[in-house]
């Protein structure tokens, strides 16, 4: 963490530097949120937490700024927990290891949590500099964001005193966000029946590695390598000529990050060992060929196994990897209304087996609702076709743009102030939770702003370090410029 300490501006990275000290993964971010509240009340501010765990930090005005509007600052306690193969970390126990890279600030092997830790140390860095102008200022911080916005969700009415929101969710410095997509889950179940190895067959294990991943929203429109997708793809042409049958597919981690690996254990005569191996050479070569652009690390490994599962059966088999390969990923729709935005989108993000059944989770973005169930139906009749049953669940809205916002105008005429520049208004295909919070507080003023983060949910991911600086810039000249209550 020393790299941090010589970073600017300081309050924030050095924020910064303790939130990746505690760990803090979805479902896992308790002790981050008592390290919080803890702290806040050390520095003599109100903190509370509500019946679901989020926090919510008051700081009064700066002397003279008593009779501005009063800010809610929002960030998420959790990050993602990706990491590479190779890399050895417990996210549940584990900092994160961080370094400088020339521009860029990035984590060893790990995903680095500055989606959304840099958010949440800019607003305890607002908390802890005495030096700023602002009136009242509310810090919210919510839980379990990135595996179903439990925060968000469990977020009640009449907590919030303010009348502006600033999520600081974005990722990309230099636009503003006044809008995102909603999403649902969608958990197809499929029954599965087994039966004996036949004698003599060689067991292997077949394993897609090395792509990028990424985020299932910010990055769906990309191109990007989906391994869950691209195991289905092979197995679909060689499975009856090499004689293949099936033991497990396992791919993917979370249903919000683009799978990066999927692994199969697969069992054929010994004498098509050979050839498994030759059509895993000759697929990898054909991956490279058609993803070069966007795929550039792949790699497909063909290595004998053990396994104590017995194969699923003719019928099972067949019905799982035509659903696999059935099933639609990635960008569905563009919008007509927002040039250039995903409309509608979905990510096959976690494939699994179990003794008596597969199970597919997909993860269903769409800036209108109409777009979610869609595709929901879409899932549902390949589900009814294979014998699965589909349960959509978890969804939330989307929040509508409001191009008459006045915190929009606020933060885009702050930003030319700043910059001489005039900042992109845009709306983005990624979950922010402003839409959950529209519905107890429906008057709310809201805008989205951050950083420019790169490779978000994948352990590529890394936060700019000049344009850390230049959201924080905005940041504070936002809130010196707030207006007066009415």
């Amino acid at each position: 963490m020393s790299d941090l300490a010589q970073l600017s501006p300081q309050h924030l990275w050095q924020h910064f530097a303790k939130i990746c000290s505690i760990p803090h993964p979805s479902k896992h971010e308790e002790a981050l949120a008592q390290y919080i509240v803890n702290w806040a009340k050390e520095k003599k501010l109100h903190a509370e937490r509500d019946a679901v765990g989020n926090i919510l930090i008051r700081k009064p005005a700066t002397p003279g700024m008593e009779n501005r509007k009063s800010v809610v600052l929002q960030a998420h306690l959790d990050m993602v927990p990706q990491k590479n193969n190779d890399t050895e970390h417990d996210f549940e126990k584990d900092p994160i290891q961080t370094y400088v890279d020339g521009q860029w600030l990035k984590a060893r092997g790990t995903t680095l949590g500055a989606d959304n830790g840099i958010g949440m140390a800019s607003a305890l860095a607002v908390l802890s500099d005495d030096t700023l102008t602002h009136g009242p200022i509310e810090v919210l911080l919510t839980m379990t964001e990135e595996t179903g916005m439990d925060g968000a969700f469990g977020l009640q009415p009449n907590w919030l005193q303010s009348e502006i929101l600033i999520n600081t969710d974005s990722e990309t410095e230099g636009e503003i966000y006044m809008g995102c997509a909603g999403g649902v889950d969608c958990i197809t179940t499929l029954p599965l029946t087994r039966e004996a190895v036949p004698s003599g067959n060689q067991i292997f294990k077949l394993s897609l590695k090395g792509l990028k991943g990424g985020h299932s929203g910010g990055d769906i429109h990309l191109g990007l390598g989906n391994a869950n997708k691209l195991m289905a793809r092979f197995l679909t042409t060689h499975a009856q000529a090499l004689q293949i049958r099936l033991l497990s597919f396992n791919g993917g981690t979370l249903r919000n990050a683009i799978p990066r690996e999927a692994t199969v254990v697969l069992s054929l005569p010994q004498a098509n060992a050979e050839a498994l191996r030759k059509a895993g050479a000759d697929y990898l070569a054909l991956l490279n060929y058609e993803l070069a652009a966007v795929e550039k690390n792949m790699a497909l490994q063909v290595e004998s196994t053990e396994c104590g599962l017995q194969a699923l059966t003719p019928d099972s088999q067949s019905r799982l990897i035509g659903l696999m390969n059935a099933s639609p990923n990635g960008v569905v729709r563009m919008s007509d209304s927002v040039k250039g935005v995903v409309e509608t989108s979905l990510n096959v993000g976690v494939v699994s087996t179990e003794q008596d059944h597969a199970q597919i989770v997909y993860l269903i973005r769409s800036l209108i609702d109409s777009g979610k169930e869609y595709v929901v139906e879409v899932l549902t009749s390949l589900g009814e076709l294979a014998g699965a049953e589909v349960d959509a669940k978890g969804g939330y809205p989307g929040w509508q743009p409001d191009p008459d916002s006045p915190v929009m105008n606020l933060v885009r005429e702050s930003y030319k102030k700043l910059f001489d520049a005039t900042p992109h208004i845009m709306v983005i295909h990624a979950g922010l939770e402003c839409g959950l919070f529209k519905r107890p507080y429906p008057e709310m003023d809201m805008v989205s702003i951050g950083p420019t983060i790169t490779g978000a949910h994948s352990p590529d991911e890394q936060v700019h370090i000049t344009s850390v600086g230049r959201y924080w810039q905005l940041l504070t000249q936002v809130l010196k410029s707030v207006p007066e209550r009415n």
